[in-house]
């Protein structure tokens, strides 16, 4: 099952007290005090694990603790020290505080770690306490408490290309297509329920992630539909796709431009910098509307009123990159895997001058 948030409670290890101790020993004239110091508490660490892919281990065990430092005893003997509690979480995992206003760590890359949780300090003997006036001080101090607190984390999938587009616009089968991803695939609205990443190979050296969400419906933002649950794994995404379908089954009450418009509102309402992420714009399923040898000629072709047209019309007046594709049939499939491949490259590179430039600086 696909989880993608959860609420834990974590709760830190307390400090082991210290000692209040005299040293008596037999024949030993004089003793003194040798109470041994408390041991730290363990704390609760979060780690991202690349074994995971989910966050379903958490979905009935929320409740993390660390143990107790260890107390101190006599002969100047500490306590010993609570190991730290790992706790295995997904890459790509935000964690929030309990009101999931503030972030406290985002935790995206394998082996990233955040103390949820810092054990308690552990308490000093009375032999800390000893001086040259106070030669037997009858004090020691009891372990803090270790720091405990409920958490939200949030998983968002970790990926290059994002999908985007209504229910049923084809977005399944075409990352089934394009990478070793095998999501279901049917003729009806929501097919997908749950996110889905695929592993897309461009040429012998390079290689990116794309992501499948659900479709989106006007007012997602607002909760209509699936929400907007899952477009929080589109956030890390650095290239959107948005897919619109052209053919003549789409939706009736709404033309492909309407359609766009729609889930580019509701990209724009929904949390985080969504509408600021490049974007291309892709109509799907062009095989329902004929042979490609029809379509491209122009003494066969509609006029200017077709579906194709009017939708890449609207995108040049936009400023949006705009590629035709099948993916029932594979057409304009491959060309458009490289034409991803090279921007991804391009804004790789970007990113690289502008990380120089700033450094010169």
């Amino acid at each position: 099952m696909f989880v993608d948030h959860s609420r834990i409670f974590v709760s830190a290890g307390g400090g082991g007290n210290g000692c209040m101790s005299f040293r008596r020993e037999k024949f030993v004239p004089k003793g003194g005090p040798d109470g041994g110091d408390g041991g730290k508490g363990g704390s609760v660490i979060l780690r991202a694990d690349p074994n995971l892919s989910t966050l379903a281990p958490f979905r009935f065990n929320r409740l993390f603790h660390a143990k107790r430092g260890q107390h101190g005893m006599g002969s100047n003997c500490h306590g010993k020290n609570s190991p730290d509690r790992v706790v295995s979480v997904p890459p790509g995992t935000a964690i929030y505080d309990d009101a999931g206003l503030e972030v406290l760590a985002d935790l995206k890359f394998p082996g990233d770690e955040f103390v949820a949780a810092h054990g308690g300090r552990g308490g000093r003997g009375n032999a800390q306490f000893a001086t040259s006036t106070n030669q037997a001080p009858r004090r020691a101090d009891k372990g803090s408490d270790g720091e405990e607190r409920w958490l939200n984390i949030e998983l968002k999938l970790l990926a290059d290309v994002g999908l985007v587009g209504f229910p049923n616009a084809g977005k399944s089968t075409l990352i089934s297509r394009i990478s070793d991803a095998h999501p279901k695939i049917a003729a009806y609205p929501f097919t997908t329920l749950t996110p889905h990443l695929g592993h897309v190979v461009v040429d012998e050296s390079f290689s990116f992630v794309v992501a499948d969400i659900p479709g989106l419906i006007e007012g997602a933002a607002q909760g209509a539909g699936l929400g907007i649950q899952f477009l929080r794994h589109i956030e890390r995404t650095r290239l959107l796709l948005h897919l619109v379908d052209v053919s003549p089954m789409a939706d009736a009450e709404a033309d492909p431009i309407t359609r766009m418009e729609i889930i580019a509102k509701e990209l724009a309402a929904a949390p985080g910098d969504l509408t600021g992420k490049p974007q291309m714009v892709l109509a799907t399923k062009i095989d329902t509307l004929g042979p490609r040898e029809e379509r491209e000629n122009p003494t066969a072709a509609p006029s200017g009123d077709d579906p194709i047209t009017v939708l890449r019309r609207h995108c040049e007046s936009k400023g949006l990159p705009f590629a035709v594709i099948s993916a029932a049939t594979g057409e304009g499939v491959r060309e458009l895997i490289q034409t991803v491949g090279r921007r991804l490259r391009e804004m790789a590179l970007e990113k690289l001058e502008t990380t120089v430039t700033v450094e010169n600086r």
